[in-house]
């Protein structure tokens, strides 16, 4: 049965008059609420940062070994930090400690030659990686929880016996000789590079560089040298987060490496020390191709137990980022940069350097340098703001959060202060020093710390573009010679 013509028109007549009212009941807050500004924004404060429960403890024949439980997800990951280093490698086999740690994964083992080791990690979806940078080394894996035993078998296997197969290293050499090849298509990489070599010396383990002939002087026996040398017991820190039993994993950690002895005796490593080259200067390497300016100006800087460092640190966040000075001057205000920044960037136990700089057009170069070095004079000699301190000291502290996401960022934070010999409340104390940090801290550092007189300039560009001429800036203009070295002919 169908509703006549006026009982339809009353029905939607109702249904028009309940939306109607509906309607002004959901938009009435929406209308009498006011859009508030950012500054005005509250947020709660961020939680307290703990440390996980963890285990440490050493094997009889030197291993450390750092376990946390993590029974989130069906994963184990694993990190073994090796005392070694290019920095240690000699001078005439530059390259011999980078090659090492790859070969030592690539290479296979000498039960699993490379295809078959690759299929064993590939069908368990699992990875092994190894791989040797300046001041260390390290070997990891991560596989389900279910494949722990034959992934750790695979993983003990590369650390104590790769077989640093012959063809793998060929590989891994051509590789190399690739990167030397391409080394100078990139003005940045070009201007990071020398101006390393500019601050600590061509020849420094901190700046020298892979070449051909560098390459072509490493024989499969120095690899195996190099890895007995170094890759040994009582010179390993390793550490394991996931979803393991306590018990079944020290057994298999006792199992894989309890028995590695070493014939040699303990291993003591003499950190090679670094100081600066050339004190000031301008070095230019000309590039006709480009139509803009890679600028790069530093100095040698320091360590991160410098009890300075928490105040050197919202120096830096005083000078970089949205907001800070460097890019509101030179970058916003006068239009000098596409990229800027400045930065006192320390290391763990060899000094690291203040370096600045940025991109900007050719027929700028000289004014962006001026500007640059005019806002390192002024926060030496002017106060900052107590705006200026609040936002940088709250950008470092509201990132902590971030350094403390997952286990293994903890783990690893705790293994590498161990490498280093750091305390392992190093962080909380810095986070402490941020916070104490006051205006009159900041001019100080930047009084001691920031060395105009020791500022070394860089320029990778184009001389006939650059106008005015780098000369203009009343120092002496040295060329950079970029060429790659041809290898020796045999």
């Amino acid at each position: 049965m169908t509703l006549n013509k006026p009982l339809k028109r009353l029905r939607w007549l109702s249904l028009i008059c309940i939306t109607a009212v509906l309607v002004l009941l959901f938009r009435s807050p929406a209308i009498a609420q006011t859009p508030r500004h950012y500054t005005d924004l509250e947020f709660p404060s961020l939680p307290e940062i703990t440390i996980p429960n963890y285990e440490r403890y050493q094997l009889d024949n030197g291993i450390i070994v750092y376990l946390m439980e993590d029974h989130n997800l069906p994963l184990i990951n694993g990190t073994a930090i090796i005392h070694t280093g290019s920095r240690l490698e000699p001078p005439e086999k530059v390259g011999l400690a980078e090659l090492t740690g790859a070969t030592m994964r690539a290479g296979g083992t000498q039960q699993h030659p490379p295809d078959e080791l690759n299929q064993l990690l590939e069908q368990r979806a699992a990875q092994v990686e190894t791989g040797i940078g300046t001041t260390s080394g390290s070997a990891s894996f991560s596989t389900l929880t279910e494949d722990l035993e034959t992934v750790f078998n695979l993983f003990s296997e590369v650390i104590r016996q790769p077989a640093f197969d012959p063809k793998q290293l060929e590989l891994v050499k051509t590789q190399q000789k690739g990167a030397i090849a391409r080394r100078n298509d990139d003005p940045k990489d070009i201007a990071s590079r020398e101006l390393g070599k500019l601050i600590y010396g061509a020849t420094s383990p901190y700046a020298r560089t892979e070449e051909y002939n560098t390459i072509d002087n490493i024989s499969r026996d120095d690899l195996i040298a190099f890895h007995q040398q170094y890759v040994r017991p009582d010179g390993i820190i390793l550490g394991i987060v996931g979803d393991f039993d306590p018990k079944v994993m020290k057994d298999l950690i006792q199992q894989k490496f309890g028995d590695w002895k070493t014939a040699t005796p303990n291993l003591k490593i003499a950190v090679p020390s670094a100081e600066q080259k050339f004190t000031q200067g301008v070095f230019f390497v000309n590039q006709p191709q480009l139509t803009q300016s890679t600028v790069f100006l530093g100095h040698l800087g320091g360590e991160l137990n410098n009890p300075d460092y928490p105040a050197l640190s919202v120096l830096n966040g005083v000078l970089n980022g949205l907001g800070g000075r460097l890019v509101n001057e030179l970058r916003s205000r006068q239009g000098l940069a596409y990229s800027v920044s400045g930065v006192w960037n320390p290391n763990y136990d060899y000094p690291g350097v203040f370096y600045g700089g940025g991109q900007t057009r050719s027929e700028t170069t000289v004014a962006f340098i001026k500007s640059f070095m005019e806002e390192i004079d002024r926060i030496r000699t002017t106060p900052i703001s107590e705006q200026e301190l609040e936002r940088a000291k709250e950008s470092i502290l509201n990132s902590f959060v971030f350094k403390f996401e997952n286990p293994s960022q903890t783990l690893s934070r705790l293994m590498t202060y161990e490498y280093y010999d750091y305390p392992q409340d190093f962080i909380f104390k810095y986070q402490q020093g941020v916070k104490a940090t006051t205006i009159e801290d900041i001019q100080r550092v930047a009084q001691k710390y920031l060395d105009p007189n020791r500022m070394v300039t860089l320029v990778v560009g184009n001389t006939e573009q650059i106008n005015p001429p780098l000369s203009g800036l009343g120092k002496t203009v040295t060329s950079v010679d970029i060429t790659i070295p041809e290898p020796k002919k045999s």
